[in-house]
């Protein structure tokens, strides 16, 4: 339980947006297809819904998403930043170093993110 509440605790979105922009740091949207159409994304993100994060991101596993390594900086974000803070526990847990959890789309945009429809 601790380890969940830790994780939920958001990072501040305005000092990672210059590193996503940069390619300093991989933006992931943990949301389903649906929500994207419905809402639009950040721009740069990746598409992994929460589901498929662990396989996508495992080094052990071949197939895994060529943008993901342990030493990549990386940002999530859902809706609201309940399963953004998952993410976080299932990247760190694999052996991510620097993970971060951006809480929702709206906080990317309120930090100045800009959106993709």
């Amino acid at each position: 339980m601790f380890a969940f509440l830790k994780a939920l605790k958001r990072s501040d979105a305005t000092p990672l947006l210059g590193r996503v922009a940069a390619g300093d740091m991989v933006l992931i949207d943990l949301r389903e297809a649906t929500e994207l159409a419905a809402t639009g994304r950040a721009a740069g993100a990746l598409h992994l819904p929460l589901g498929r994060l662990a396989q996508a991101a495992d080094p052990s596993n071949r197939a895994r998403h060529k943008a993901l390594s342990l030493q990549t900086p990386v940002a999530l974000y859902c809706a609201t930043g309940a399963r953004s803070a998952q993410g976080v526990m299932i990247l760190r847990k694999l052996g991510y170093r620097e993970v971060h959890n951006l809480g929702g789309l709206s906080h990317w945009q309120a930090a100045g993110g800009q959106l993709i429809r």
